[in-house]
């Protein structure tokens, strides 16, 4: 007998509990005719998610800027680095747990914050709260959510108590917003507050625009906006100031639609103009370019969780980060969505932790798989950041998409990590398997 693929998954005493059982569960279910409720090969998900999106929905989750030359040099820097896997090294016993800000976590990532998840799937973020919950995977509440933080925090809690949680903060033009935001995150329980360095402006997402499609203007994806009390507090003085679209019956149902979105009674909200000032006003106070590093001391007397900067590409910026005291860095291109051209979140990767080796580093922007993963801690990644995957199985299966997400990635990194020759995390880093970079794949 030459393939026996769960011999290694039980002993005298019965299973193991493990990721591994993941696979088993599927090809046992496979007996009688069941079939993981999403595709398990990221192209084939991705299909899938496509042919149940509508088009918005997909384009603007699936999009990146430009030509989107970054998504793609994203997975080029990927394939080019190969594993060269150790024979005879007693992966019988795995362990593919990490620390990371005070947390025993059982596997080394996170679920990435992605705004307007109710364009995938009715239940949004409420979703994936539950399911990341379910498996202690640390879910980043999105700046621009379609459900406030405490709905996801009260979710997360019926599902496994203190669940770990952490917010995702766009620096706004209002400083008191942004004190309310940080605020409200440590009384729902959230352990680390991500700063996002790369939205200060919206990028040019060539799909959007092609669709003259943004959510936010539909009161989509701003619940951490309209459910903050400062927030509204604003309304009152905002002016309608920008331009206004033509009237048509299309503009009509778009108004309705912002109505919907807000909380309480639509009516009331039409009425009394609160949903389109809400829009306006998020417009207005979104995000702000002329942050810089002197504002994080600010940040700092306001909050005693970790503050950890999401968007880091250049050694320079991970020093300067160490010198004003950050707690973690996540090495990012936004998923390719912000700048055309920008460098490889990997290829990044090596410099980022050089340049800050104390700090715990998170790679975003790429993973699809085990070996993704496997890579990313090789090349000194504390953990990697899970964003589309997840997403497209929340628009497939909702809850149970993204439970299936996360436990095909569990699962595929525990295999690539044995079958590397490493018996745990620690015997990556180490360098116990090496990598190999491939020339023939261009940079």
């Amino acid at each position: 007998m030459t393939d026996t693929p769960f011999s290694n998954e039980s002993d005298s005493q019965g299973p193991r509990a493990g990721t591994m059982a993941r696979q088993q569960a599927i090809y046992t279910g496979g007996m009688s005719g069941q079939k993981p409720a999403v595709p398990v090969d990221y192209a084939a998900l991705e299909a899938a998610a496509e042919q149940r999106m509508s088009r918005e929905a997909f384009a603007y989750i699936a999009g990146g800027a430009g030509r989107e030359s970054t998504m793609s040099a994203n997975r080029r820097a990927f394939e080019r680095w190969r594993i060269v896997p150790r024979m005879l090294r007693n992966v019988d016993r795995r362990d593919t747990a990490i620390d990371l800000f005070g947390r025993r976590l059982n596997q080394p990532f996170v679920l990435c914050p992605i705004g307007v998840l109710e364009m995938a799937h009715g239940e949004a973020d409420m979703a994936v709260a539950r399911a990341a919950a379910a498996r202690g995977v640390p879910m980043l509440f999105s700046n621009q959510a379609s459900r406030p933080m405490e709905d996801c925090a009260a979710a997360m809690d019926a599902v496994t108590p203190g669940a770990p949680r952490w917010f995702q903060l766009y620096w706004s033009k209002s400083d008191a917003l942004v004190e309310s935001l940080v605020s409200r995150a440590e009384a729902c329980g959230c352990e680390a507050l991500v700063v996002t360095l790369d939205t200060t402006l919206l990028g040019w997402r060539s799909r959007d625009l092609d669709m003259a499609h943004l959510p936010f203007l539909l009161g989509q994806g701003i619940a951490q906006y309209t459910s903050d009390p400062v927030f509204r507090e604003s309304l009152a003085g905002t002016e309608d100031s920008g331009p206004r679209p033509k009237i048509t019956t299309r503009t009509l149902r778009n108004v309705l639609a912002a109505a919907r979105h807000y909380p309480g009674s639509s009516l009331r909200a039409l009425t009394s103009g609160e949903a389109l000032a809400a829009v306006r006003q998020f417009i207005a106070t979104y995000s702000r370019p002329n942050i810089t590093w002197a504002d994080l001391a600010w940040l700092r007397e306001r909050t005693r969780l970790p503050i950890v900067l999401k968007g880091v590409l250049d050694g320079a910026d991970a020093k300067l980060a160490v010198e004003h005291g950050v707690d973690g860095l996540i090495v990012s291109n936004h998923g390719g969505r912000q700048v055309d051209g920008a460098r490889a979140s990997l290829d990044a990767l090596p410099e980022i932790k050089a340049a800050a080796p104390d700090l715990p580093v998170i790679l975003d922007s790429g993973i699809r798989g085990g070996a993704d993963v496997f890579k990313a801690l090789a090349l000194g990644a504390t953990a990697v950041g899970l964003g589309r995957p997840y997403a497209y199985g929340l628009a497939l299966a909702g809850e149970t998409g993204v439970g299936e997400v996360l436990d095909n990635l569990a699962a595929d990194f525990e295999l690539t990590m044995a079958l590397a020759g490493c018996a745990d995390i620690a015997a990556i880093r180490a360098g116990e398997t090496r990598l190999v970079r491939d020339e023939t794949i261009a940079g």
